[in-house]
């Protein structure tokens, strides 16, 4: 799994998530349960992983779709 995408708004997350599957590309949340350790105030941004194969066409989609994604 690679990285796509890290954000603090879970909203983003979500869009993204939708987007992806859309295209039938598998996206895995991660660190989305942090809030506990956090406080539920926001700071620990949350990862969006997807298979090594799918990073560069997910990499396309978001931003095709005005999410501005981890570049590497």
């Amino acid at each position: 799994m690679q990285e796509l995408l890290r954000t603090n708004d879970p909203t983003i997350i979500a869009f993204a998530t939708a987007l992806l599957d859309g295209e039938g590309i598998t996206a895995f949340a991660i660190d989305v349960h942090m809030s506990a350790l956090e406080g539920s105030i926001g700071i620990l941004p949350r990862r969006l992983m997807v298979a090594a194969e799918d990073l560069a066409r997910a990499r396309l989609v978001l931003a095709d779709n005005g999410i501005e994604v981890k570049a590497k």
